[in-house]
């Protein structure tokens, strides 16, 4: 029985009206699920049977986005964020709930620091409840948990390419993880690095702004100052891969790149972390054209690497989310963007890259699932200040929209190097010839 707190009786034959029905039932939906009778009326009214069973059957629309496979290593935590892999504002408005033989589910997040004795293969179910307990949605994953030493001792090389993301921190990180015994000896290829530097070990191309469609086709002219890319002026440049020959249209050459960056191999393996820029400025109505144009370039630049070794392992690096806070976005963009709309956006990109690149690994082109294994709330840039202009109290709120702190970014690098280390597992070496 549930009382009603309004202030005027309704008669049965009023509150039958179409048009208040609809309200009132609606109005019930939320709250009172479960409600049969409704009774403070002038007479008691049953409700009709339609809107009873709708009361629980009604579906509460929410996609999970979980990715066809998680990678961990022992040592490296794993985590899957509940809120990166849902397009929902609130995601504590509903449970999530995690089968799986190995892991810890927690209130924001399932998470995993494997073993030695944990290697192998698990499937992974997520479900999630809404408050009457059903069962609103479900996706299913397989962890796949690869030993300590896989490629141990095997020289690779590698290209980072990528937007700001990529020019920050996660690729020192992945050299980082690959230095102990038991990894592989990695080389790093590229013309930039940390300050616009290239003379050490952290070497790749990533560059603030960036899409696919600059990577593919953007040529200036000054792309390299003495076979180096400016370090100072990189917003000048054109993409590193595009050469020009005498009066000859500019052209994508990357076995040219390689020969002048990395003695003529081809790299073992390529990573693509792009979408962010590529995406930005997407509404509801124009995202999907958003990404078929990115798709058109990203595609570019996978054949042009394939075109040059077919064996070469593409890892298609999953756009990460946003901070977690509209905060954030404020900080940077004022009133310019949303959180809850670039999100939405960065949602539609991981959808559509699993729908068109997952499930290639025939191809040598792979998924790799950073999305999941980064906490958007706790590492990303912070700014403790006054909470307004009348108080000296402090607190703390997130201060960039897209962009991790370097906890997050080490996130990143750990999926990265979790997906690497699966690759090499049991695998005979690359002949690095196309």
């Amino acid at each position: 029985m549930f009382i009603i707190p309004a202030r005027r009786i309704f008669s049965k034959n009023e509150l039958l009206n179409t048009k208040l029905l609809r309200a009132f039932y609606g109005w019930l939906i939320v709250m009172a699920p479960g409600l049969t009778t409704v009774t403070g009326l002038a007479q008691d009214v049953p409700l009709p049977q339609a809107t009873v069973q709708s009361l629980n059957q009604v579906p509460v629309p929410i996609r999970l986005l979980l990715p066809p496979k998680i990678y961990a290593v022992p040592g490296i935590e794993m985590n899957i964020y509940f809120d990166n892999i849902c397009v929902v504002i609130n995601p504590a408005n509903y449970v999530f709930d995690v089968t799986c033989a190995k892991g810890v589910q927690q209130t924001e997040r399932w998470t995993f620091v494997p073993k030695d004795q944990d290697v192998g293969e698990f499937p992974f179910l997520l479900e999630v409840r809404d408050d009457a307990n059903k069962v609103i949605a479900r996706a299913e994953s397989t962890l796949k948990v690869v030993a300590r030493d896989a490629g141990a001792g095997r020289e690779l090389s590698m290209l980072i390419v990528g937007d700001s993301l990529t020019g920050a921190i996660y690729p020192q990180q992945v050299v980082n993880l690959c230095k102990p015994q038991g990894n592989p000896k990695i080389t790093l290829v590229g013309t930039t690095g940390p300050g616009g530097k290239c003379n050490g070990e952290c070497r790749h191309e990533g560059y603030g702004g960036w899409t696919a469609r600059m990577f593919a086709t953007h040529y200036t002219g000054i792309a390299r100052t003495d076979g180096e890319v400016s370090p100072t002026k990189y917003k000048t440049h054109g993409s590193p891969f595009i050469y020009k020959n005498g009066e000859a249209t500019p052209v994508l050459d990357f076995p040219r790149y390689c020969k002048e960056y990395n003695n003529g191999k081809i790299p073992d393996v390529v990573t693509i972390f792009l979408g962010c820029n590529d995406n930005f400025g997407a509404k509801d109505k124009t995202i999907d054209a958003s990404i078929d144009a990115m798709f058109k370039y990203y595609d570019i630049l996978v054949d042009m690497i394939h075109q040059a070794r077919k064996d070469t392992k593409i890892g298609a690096v999953l756009l990460v989310p946003p901070a977690a806070t509209q905060d954030a976005f404020g900080a940077n963009y004022q009133c310019g963007q949303t959180r809850w709309q670039y999100k939405r956006n960065q949602q539609r990109v991981v959808e559509r890259m699993v729908a068109k690149y997952g499930n290639r690994e025939a191809e040598f082109l792979y998924l790799i699932p950073a999305n999941v294994n980064l906490d958007c709330m706790n590492n990303f840039i912070m700014r403790k200040a006054p909470w307004n202009a009348a108080t000296k109290v402090e607190g703390i709120r997130l201060n960039n929209g897209v962009h991790p702190a370097t906890e997050g970014y080490r996130q990143i690098g750990d999926t990265i190097y979790c997906w690497l280390k699966a690759q090499l597992t049991a695998e005979p070496a690359p002949s690095s010839k196309p």
